[in-house]
């Protein structure tokens, strides 16, 4: 899935590492770069039994990962899920916050309110509860590194995705925020802004955008493509590298920061047209 990040299969070992919403895509991704890196690495996820296959094939592989159950929403699930890691194997060194949801693309004006609570519940909340429950066990350890997994939407706002944007623009804030708290105790938490990775989360964002501009998914890939400067899409394995940065020994200065994985691209900011008007207009 992802060719091994830079560094020594024992860079991290003995380090515990959770990634939250690894399940597949680019959490799994994580998941893998981080286990080759020697941390026992733990699937969270909600999708519980495509977690336990994915570690099961890991596992396989000759590397040390397990799968738990884990919906991020839950704030007593995130907490107990949490203590029980650490507790089971005396420590909880990297947390992964990469766990959220795509939005329905349609424009402010047509945000209703339950698609809107469903994306900032999941994204930011879900991020919030795992930041605050991974905080409590690296205080008390002063140790650990958090990677907080927001998005290029987060700093160039994309049109028709409101609620991901907020979400994601909050991530970065509570990254900032948190850094700052957990410094004088050791613990480390950055952000990672992937640009475009053709996983199943983008591919269903991007069918309904072409849907929406009437072309076709190959003409859509193509032009995501041509705006990207070094001209190819992402890969999972420049994610995971730049996660696997972040959580390792040679990053010891970088803590509030945000690192931005995109091949140069710095954002979709092209306005969306009229739209034909639906109601009638009585005079």
């Amino acid at each position: 899935m992802t060719e091994p990040a830079l560094g020594s299969a024992s860079e991290l070992a003995a380090n515990i590492a959770i990634v939250t919403g690894s399940a597949q895509g680019l959490g799994l991704g994580m998941v893998e770069t981080l286990a080759r890196l020697g941390a026992h690495a733990i699937i969270a996820d909600i999708q519980v039994e495509k977690a336990a296959a994915e570690a099961e094939r890991l596992a396989g592989m000759g590397l040390s990962v397990e799968a738990k159950r884990l919906d991020v929403s839950d704030s007593q699930q995130v907490d107990r899920c949490f203590s029980e890691v650490s507790d089971q194997h005396g420590s909880l060194d990297i947390v992964v916050n990469n766990a959220g949801v795509g939005q329905v693309v349609t424009p402010i004006v047509e945000l209703d309110d339950r698609e809107w609570d469903r994306v900032i519940k999941i994204t930011l909340t879900g991020a919030f509860y795992c930041c605050r429950a991974a905080g409590r066990i690296m205080e008390r350890q002063e140790s650990g590194r958090i990677v907080n997994i927001a998005s290029i939407n987060a700093q160039n706002p994309a049109a028709l995705v409101a609620a991901y944007n907020v979400a994601k623009s909050g991530v970065l804030s509570l990254t900032k925020t948190m850094a700052l708290e957990m410094a004088a105790y050791g613990v480390q938490v950055n952000a990672v802004c992937p640009g475009p990775v053709y996983t199943d989360f983008n591919r269903t964002v991007m069918a309904q955008r072409c849907k929406s501009l009437g072309i076709s998914e190959a003409d859509m890939i193509e032009k995501v493509r041509g705006a990207i400067p070094l001209g190819r899409w992402g890969e999972f394995s420049d994610i995971a590298n730049a996660v696997a940065f972040l959580c390792s020994p040679r990053n010891n200065w970088m803590t509030g920061d945000v690192i931005r994985v995109s091949g140069g691209l710095e954002g979709v900011s092209a306005a969306p047209p009229k739209r034909p008007r639906t109601e009638s207009i009585s005079g």
